[in-house]
């Protein structure tokens, strides 16, 4: 392809709050929870923090690094599976805080946790066609789990923003594959407040044969191997799934060791690969084969063929906090203040 990444940020909200404090609210062993799940901790958005404003965070980081006029960008994609508005997009607010308004196409992406992947394959066609300069796919979420339930000692928040386009591009995207079927693993109904999920039907039916398929089939188009790539990312709902799936597919841990951000995090949803991504690229090198397989519950999932160019080198990365900050700092909460903050409490009358 033409068309890749020109620029790109990321964004997590400073709050934490771990298994263990989870597990002592609700009588469980947390600890043991975290372990078997590989989180230690996960993300939590501060009450005046949303989608918008996480995606908003993402992208003035990624315009400022790669020097872009926001009235350059074509085209504005935010995907997650937790907009602030049943009815009224996201992706025009974070357009117009950006000052890319009003001569561009926007709207929001819903594919539970690859919104944000499939945006980036959107963004590849409207930029590799020619319509448009630059191309903004954004995947964010600050996704919940039932109090109690498997999905709250998981469920985080963050974002990360890609800018797609033709010039002084630092990772070229040579080829993308995607892998679908109706496999209803994960869902919320409207004006449902939690989501439901099957169980450990999310795994085989769903996340395993997904991810392992898309992955399959992209190395198969690419004539490529495991060995090939020096990077690794796959779509974390917790931190032990990539981690297996990555040994199915023959990778190792140290392929792994960038992408593999939730442990520290949390599952930030549509942001969850897309924040691996930005890692890997905080780390990479010119000439880095990188292969990122994202995936979302109902089912489906997008994989990627990557290569970091020269221009990665000089690229502009002092501008907004690398990954590596967000997982290594937090402010932790007790349950009670996660409570508040997430609006788990509820009022008679509401």
């Amino acid at each position: 392809m033409e068309a890749g990444i020109v620029s790109y940020g990321a964004y997590v909200p400073r709050h934490r709050i771990t298994p263990t404090e989870i597990g002592r609210v609700w009588g469980v062993d947390g600890e043991a929870m975290g372990l078997g799940l590989n989180v230690r901790r996960k993300s939590v958005p501060a009450p005046d923090e949303d989608t918008i404003t996480i995606s908003t965070e993402a992208l003035r980081t990624a315009l400022v690094r790669g020097a872009i006029d926001p009235q350059q960008i074509g085209a504005l994609y935010v995907g997650s599976e937790s907009h602030p508005y049943a009815v009224k997009p996201s992706a025009t607010v974070v357009a117009q805080a950006v000052g890319a308004t009003p001569n561009l196409t926007a709207a929001d992406f819903e594919f539970a946790c690859k919104a944000g992947t499939a945006a980036i394959q959107t963004c590849l066609g409207l930029v590799g066609a020619g319509m448009i300069r630059y191309g903004v796919a954004i995947g964010a979420d600050t996704s919940q789990g039932a109090p109690g339930d498997a999905l709250e000692y998981s469920a985080s928040a963050g974002g990360a923003a890609f800018v797609i386009g033709k010039e002084r591009v630092i990772c070229r995207v040579e080829r993308t594959t995607s892998y679908t079927t109706d496999t209803p693993d994960f869902w919320r109904r409207e004006g449902q407040r939690y989501p439901s999920h099957g169980g450990r039907f999310t795994g085989e039916p769903a996340y395993f044969r997904h991810v392992t398929e898309c992955a399959h089939r992209i190395m198969e188009a690419s004539g490529t191997t495991p060995k090939d790539y020096q990077h690794v990312v796959f779509h974390q709902p917790n931190g032990k799934f990539p981690q297996r799936v990555g040994k199915q597919l023959g990778f190792t841990d140290p392929q792994m060791r960038y992408g593999l951000v939730t442990p520290a995090i949390g599952n930030t949803y549509s942001a969850a690969a897309l924040i691996g991504l930005a890692n890997v690229l905080d780390h990479a090198h010119p000439g880095e084969r990188i292969l990122m397989v994202g995936y979302g519950s109902g089912a489906g999932s997008d994989a990627f063929d990557l290569e970091t160019t020269d221009a990665i080198a000089s690229f502009e990365k002092g501008y907004g906090r690398p990954v590596e900050y967000y997982l290594e700092n937090g402010v932790e909460l007790s349950y009670a203040m996660y409570a508040k903050f997430r609006g788990k409490i509820h009022m008679g009358g509401e």
